[in-house]
């Protein structure tokens, strides 16, 4: 059976901690043409690779897919799993706290965002208290296999080949992955890390049950600033 006949068909799993996995989530339309091809093809049951420039958007709609379909009743998936690198932006060295505060300050994003989406200021902290969301760094994800999941990869540009590679080969059954992330952005300094997304794109790009859906300039929702910022940027050839 089909990933999409299985979503349809769901199953008869509890959703822990929500009454028949029913809670509320804003309703979000896509706003552009490739936010569109995203929502169309996660109704399509097609893992994705949502590509391109910042402010278009990948990780909130990302979020909000995943979301909407964990709390779905009988939704077929247990959990979601945010994974990403937590080393190129800065030494982690230079954050305040005990290894566990340092990661958690990678959180931040997807608790604002879970949270805006739910309308409820503690919506992420109660997800993860029952295991529904739970944030990853590929440093430790090595040996783990996961199951019933939708995993969101995000940043994934600060992602080496190998680690975008032990984080697709630590899929189980059932799982749904959806990559986000702009080469343009990396944070590596070295060439063979820098290309490290761009190799791991051409497989993915070869693969029929992904969906590669490019956002470019005229995709950014984020403000008008940021459009107009981005636009001369690139324009310029400014990386």
């Amino acid at each position: 059976m089909s990933r999409k006949s299985k979503r349809l068909k769901r199953s008869n799993r509890k959703f822990i901690g929500i009454d028949n996995r029913s809670t509320y989530i804003k309703e979000i339309l896509p706003i552009t043409a490739s936010q569109e091809d995203v929502f169309d093809s996660f109704r399509d049951g097609n893992h994705l690779f949502l590509h391109g420039v910042a402010g278009t958007g990948k990780t909130f709609i990302s979020l909000y897919l995943a979301l909407k379909e964990l709390t779905m009743p009988k939704s077929m998936y247990r959990e979601i799993q945010i994974i990403r690198s937590v080393v190129p932006t800065r030494d982690m060295g230079f954050l305040p706290g005990s290894e566990k505060q340092k990661i958690e300050a990678y959180e931040t994003p997807y608790k604002s965002i879970t949270n805006e989406l739910m309308e409820c200021g503690t919506a992420y902290d109660n997800l993860r208290k029952n295991n529904l969301i739970n944030f990853s760094s590929t440093s430790f994800i090595r040996g783990r296999t996961f199951y019933d999941s939708i995993l969101v990869v995000d940043e994934c540009q600060n992602m080496n080949f190998h680690e975008l590679d032990s984080v697709i080969t630590r899929c189980g059954d059932n799982c749904l992955l959806i990559f986000c992330g702009d080469f343009r952005q990396s944070d590596f300094k070295i060439k063979d890390e820098k290309n490290g997304i761009l190799e791991f794109m051409k497989i993915i790009k070869n693969m029929q049950d992904f969906s590669f859906i490019e956002f470019g300039k005229e995709d950014i929702v984020r403000s008008a600033l940021v459009k107009d910022y981005i636009i001369n940027k690139l324009e310029l050839g400014i990386a």
